[in-house]
């Protein structure tokens, strides 16, 4: 794994968070490794949409910045399992507020209280 202590990061916190996880497919990996370990299509059928493609590739920037861990097994056919790490773990209260927010945000939308 890459030394994270020479990862360039933003000064300032939230622009470092909007980094690491502000992308749709970043955000959504998270909260399916919430649930638990999973194996790489497992994970691509809880995110619809996302290529093998894109989710390989999210998945390996991911490891490098210390938010997952890929464990590989030596068997044939090759297990790998992705689970979070425990900086990744310490996302999950900025997850369930997200999904709070995107509650109360739909709701708004059908009373057009925004």
């Amino acid at each position: 794994m890459t030394d994270l202590k020479y990862l360039e990061l933003p000064q300032c916190p939230v622009a470092t968070t909007a980094l690491l996880i502000g992308d749709h497919w970043k955000i959504l990996i998270i909260r399916e490794l919430l649930n638990g370990t999973k194996r790489f299509s497992e994970l691509a059928k809880g995110l619809d949409g996302v290529s093998n493609k894109v989710l390989s590739q999210h998945l390996k920037i991911m490891e490098i910045r210390g938010l997952i861990h890929r464990e590989v097994y030596a068997e044939v056919p090759v297990k790998v399992e992705y689970s979070l790490t425990s900086i990744g773990w310490k996302l999950k209260p900025l997850i369930r507020e997200m999904w709070k927010w995107g509650e109360i945000y739909k709701e708004s939308i059908h009373t057009n209280d925004v």
